[in-house]
């Protein structure tokens, strides 16, 4: 973790706890935050872990994190921050699909989705979005928010991924990786047994036969995550 100085002159501005794991971007970040006469970076943390000891020490009123972490998933990060700070404004910047990742910040306490393809102007109209409660994600993915919620979902809009549970989602991802039933179980602290239940269960939503199969797509499906 790594807190930044504050000064006189900006202790009206709303505090900002940025969260990535590449230095160069947390840089970025502070700088294009830290021009605008409201807002101020007051810390930063590159993986789950630091986010929430920061949290906790430097208290700030919105933390912009990445969905990508080492360790915990961002989505996870969310859920410890909201049972350590009911209610904390947490925005996810993030350079992956919202149509994936959207609805599952804000079914575990996120209060929006932008990703970094946006740019500073569009950063900035939500960051002042979410710290003035609203939730913000695009005008596209609004839209289907509000079909599901209205309980007419187009699910022949949904990819097959949005089937999978959050954890279940965890370990595909990190089969994906090339990480084995074993490297799974010891990365996300479950049983081997537990990481099993959660391949057959992937296998079953994903219309998956076989475990190579199940490799294949989610190796495929990392790769293109990694090319967009």
């Amino acid at each position: 973790m790594k807190p930044r100085r504050s000064t006189t002159a900006v202790t009206a501005r709303k505090r900002i706890l940025v969260v990535d794991d590449h230095p160069i971007m947390r840089e970025g970040l502070a700088q294009l935050i830290n021009h605008e006469p409201d807002l101020s970076v007051c810390g930063e943390a590159e993986s789950s872990e630091q986010a929430v000891s920061a949290v906790e020490k430097l208290r700030p009123d919105l933390v912009l994190a990445d969905i990508t972490l080492p360790g915990k998933s961002g989505v996870e990060l969310i859920k410890d921050l909201q049972a350590l700070r009911p209610g904390l404004a947490v925005l996810v910047l993030s350079m992956h699909d919202e149509s994936l990742y959207a609805e599952r910040v804000l079914r575990a306490g996120g209060r929006g989705y932008i990703m970094k393809q946006e740019g500073g102007r569009k950063l900035m109209e939500a960051i002042r979005h979410v710290l003035g409660g609203q939730v913000y994600v695009s005008a596209r993915m609004s839209a289907r928010i509000l079909e599901l919620f209205s309980g007419q979902p187009a699910e022949s809009e949904r990819s097959p991924l949005a089937k999978l549970t959050d954890r279940e989602f965890e370990v595909y991802q990190l089969i994906g990786a090339g990480k084995s039933t074993r490297d799974v179980a010891g990365q996300l602290h479950l049983s081997v047994k537990t990481v099993e239940v959660h391949r057959a269960n992937i296998k079953k939503k994903l219309g998956v036969r076989s475990a190579p199969e199940l490799v294949r797509h989610a190796v495929r499906w990392v790769e293109t995550q990694r090319a967009g």
